[in-house]
């Protein structure tokens, strides 16, 4: 059982950066993998970025490789999206999001339909 809010989200240059935070509430954040999706307007909402209960496996969107990183920091029961390199087919609504599962794997990672459990949203927005 956890609920989330992320914060962060703001317009920003192409070329720059920006960290994104999901903060969790409850006593059981490292029970559960978490993912950061997006959606821009008038699209689905995809996968972007994934992790492990115990942050030790991470897996990404081809779209982001290496210019995000997703991690967490159980102790604050926060997980982060640092994006560099912004470009603007960035800008989207990004949500965080929790899925139970008894270990880590890519495949059930990257599927929206896995997670029980979303944030708001928050707005990026990467001008050229």
């Amino acid at each position: 059982q956890v609920q989330l809010v992320e914060s962060g989200g703001r317009l920003v240059q192409a070329g720059g950066s920006l960290r994104l935070s999901c903060a969790a509430s409850g006593r059981t954040f490292s029970s559960y993998a978490m993912g950061w999706f997006r959606q821009a307007p008038g699209k689905e909402r995809v996968f972007v970025a994934a992790i492990g209960r115990s942050g030790g496996n991470t897996f990404y969107a081809d779209s982001v490789k290496d210019r995000f990183t997703i991690s967490r920091d159980n102790a604050k029961n926060t997980v982060y999206l640092q994006m560099n390199t912004l470009k603007p087919e960035d800008t989207a609504v990004y949500y965080c999001a929790a899925r139970s599962s008894p270990y880590y794997s890519d495949y059930a990672a990257a599927k929206k339909d896995n997670y029980s459990y979303w944030g708001q949203g928050t707005q990026v927005t990467v001008s050229s």
